[in-house]
């Protein structure tokens, strides 16, 4: 009888894992083909990333309400000192990091996109080294080098490779590296209170929008006011049909962080992490067949080569998390995307379990 329960018990968590990945995997390739998809016929990627924000930061602010009625705590609010000083760098930096990647969706195949952001991991890493957050080591020296040489071999002589777009979206990933450093800096001062994702990403989105908007002004405000697609607009039908696609990626960006934190609350960051080199795999080959992304023999060595490197980097945050115990780690992840909800979960669980019980009332 005690076996048999351990056996459901193994396999319920198994299911519960899988459907966890299947959700991460829904949201994060789907954002991605969205992004594409969209920048096809509306070419405002400025204009559809602030839009974004401000619906994750809608979503977050009712999350956020809900915990409080149901806990009766209040959440936690920063002061302006505190709020212009260390979360505004901070946003900025994502701001440009997430603006840069969905602008470069004008020029760039899916498949390019995939391969040169994987590369922002090379960028935290030397930041990391930078800051201090990091020690050098060999094995870190040989993950650098089998990712810069992934990177070279699977842009070299590509048949679809648009140098403008290569530029955003490799300049996107050099920010992520200061972005996601800056990211674990702030997460780590335990006095501000920012270890909850939704708080964070309540703090974050303002800045974020305010950080975005020159840009957004300079290139793309004169001719998205003279657009009939917005503001001289001829039926409500076309308009409506845009704002509920600008406002259905704001719901897949507040979906992804959402089932990140699923995720890796219900299993681990390192579950998280594999999940995410296979994601890889998995956009690539969708975009070759949906989209018809040419991805050469060379193209997809390289793309081995850097996936190589990545998951070497996973094994050694897993071998450095054994060694250490349940402190949490001091290395970046191997995915940027999803390392704000690597580095806020393990705080919630030692500090305070009733955090993680409130947020998944805020999830419903």
């Amino acid at each position: 009888m005690g076996r048999w329960a351990l056996d459901v018990a193994f396999v319920w968590k198994a299911v519960l894992s899988l459907g966890l990945v299947l959700l991460y995997y829904c949201f994060s390739i789907g954002i991605t083909f969205y992004n594409k998809w969209l920048t096809k016929s509306f070419h405002f990627p400025l204009f559809m990333t602030m839009l974004h924000l401000a619906v994750i930061f809608l979503f977050s602010a009712l999350s956020r309400a809900l915990v409080q009625c149901s806990s009766h705590r209040a959440r936690v609010v920063l002061s302006w000192t505190d709020y212009l000083r260390r979360v505004a760098p901070t946003a900025l930096a994502t701001a440009l990091d997430v603006g840069l990647s969905n602008w470069s969706f004008l020029y760039i195949t899916v498949s390019l996109y995939t391969m040169t952001k994987s590369s922002a991991v090379l960028f935290i890493l030397i930041f990391s080294l930078i800051f201090k957050l990091e020690e050098l080591r060999a094995a870190l020296v040989l993950v650098v080098l089998l990712i810069a040489g992934g990177l070279f071999m699977f842009t070299y002589k590509s048949t679809q490779f648009n140098m403008e777009g290569f530029a955003l979206v490799l300049g996107a990933s050099f920010i992520g590296g200061i972005r996601w450093t800056l990211t674990q800096m702030l997460l780590q001062k335990a006095e501000l209170g920012l270890q909850n994702p939704i708080d964070t990403m309540f703090h974050l989105q303002p800045l974020m929008f305010l950080g975005l908007f020159p840009l957004f002004a300079i290139f793309e405000g004169l001719h998205l006011s003279t657009s009939e697609k917005i503001f001289r607009f001829q039926d409500t039908g076309p308009l409506l049909w845009v704002l509920g696609s600008l406002f259905l990626g704001g719901i897949l960006a507040f979906g992804l962080g959402f089932s990140e934190f699923l995720l890796v609350s219900r299993t681990s960051s390192l579950t998280l992490s594999i999940a995410g080199i296979f994601k890889e795999v998995c956009t690539l080959l969708l975009a070759a067949h949906l989209l018809g992304d040419q991805i050469s023999l060379l193209n997809w060595l390289g793309f081995a080569l850097c996936l190589s490197g990545i998951s070497l980097h996973v094994a050694l945050k897993a071998l450095h998390s054994k060694g250490d115990g349940p402190k949490p780690m001091k290395g970046l992840g191997s995915t940027p995307d999803l390392e704000l909800l690597l580095r806020s979960s393990q705080p919630e669980e030692d500090d305070n379990g009733e955090e993680e019980k409130e947020y998944f009332v805020a999830q419903g």
